[in-house]
């Protein structure tokens, strides 16, 4: 049988893509059928994996009128990018294309642990810090980046840069942190 945490992964995934579903359709995409029936252990578990995500505040459930509808909150969102960057196959590329991924991160104090978890973000994502606030990566994945941005309204705390020019000597130094 299928682990919880693969129910919840697929469950955040699908509502990733979509304003809402409904959670009759949202069990039918879910649940492997044997012939015409769903396997009654997966759809308990997925009953239990809704119900755990919405407790944990990663979708909320919504009523509406013959069927419940669930969607993915902010919260969730977050908690599927940092799923995606723990599989290392996802957000691998083995060849550079020669650019270098800069992103600038700058929040307040009072943002803390906003600042922490892009922090780990960047670092799971590949991305070294060269001064305080200022990471970079040859890994292209600054798109993203872009979404973190304009999911979380960072508009002028997060800067996203690519580039092919570095002085010689600082791209000197990236090539051989990055084994390039």
């Amino acid at each position: 049988m299928a682990k919880k945490a693969d129910f919840s992964k697929k469950i955040l995934g699908i509502l990733a893509g979509k304003q809402a579903i409904n959670i009759p359709e949202l069990k039918d995409q879910i649940s492997p059928k044997t012939g015409a029936l769903v396997v009654p252990e997966h759809g308990y578990a997925v009953t239990r994996s809704i119900k755990n995500l919405a407790d944990l505040g990663l979708i909320e459930t919504l009523e509406g009128g013959q069927n419940d509808y669930a969607r993915i909150t902010q919260k969730g969102r977050q908690k599927l990018a940092s799923l995606k960057l723990d599989n290392k196959n996802m957000l691998s590329n083995p060849t550079w294309d020669g650019k270098w991924r800069i992103v600038l991160l700058d929040l307040p104090e009072a943002r803390k642990a906003e600042r922490e978890a892009l922090r780990y973000l960047l670092k799971k994502a590949g991305f070294v810090c060269l001064k305080n606030s200022a990471y970079v990566s040859p890994n292209p994945f600054e798109f993203l980046f872009q979404n973190i941005k304009k999911d979380f309204e960072l508009t002028t705390e997060l800067m996203i840069i690519v580039t092919d020019t570095l002085d010689p000597e600082t791209e000197s130094i990236l090539q051989k942190t990055f084994n390039i």
